[in-house]
């Protein structure tokens, strides 16, 4: 069955950077599009970050020109790396993604905590 497994989370100061990986299994990665969100206590769920399989990126307003993603088909990951964090970033980051068929999966999601 398809599997995300996202990791990388944990505690950083405002300034810090963090950098978290979403690997999948059981997929077809390589034509599939990835995207992170994020959701922080008592929010809805936010698109952080996107990037197509013909490696198309964009970014939420909030975290342009602070976060980077990518992606390495020959490891079935994705990687966001996340620069200058704020205490508004924190949150539980997840990973999702989109088959060529249209099927979407999630992550069980990674905690990003950012102290000011």
């Amino acid at each position: 069955q398809v599997q995300l497994v996202e990791s990388g989370g944990g505690l950083a100061q405002a300034g810090g950077s963090l950098k978290l990986s979403c690997t999948a299994s059981g997929v077809n990665f390589r034509g599939s599009d990835i995207q992170w969100y994020y959701q922080a206590p008592e929010k809805q769920r936010d698109l952080v970050a996107s990037i197509s399989s013909t490696y198309y990126i964009n970014y939420a307003d909030s975290v342009r020109g602070r976060f980077i993603i990518s992606r390495d088909n020959a490891k079935n990951m994705v990687n966001l790396q996340m620069n200058n964090l704020r205490p508004e970033d924190t949150g539980v980051y997840y990973c999702r993604l989109r088959t060529p068929s249209r099927s979407v999966y999630w992550g069980q999601g990674t905690q990003v905590t950012v102290s000011s």
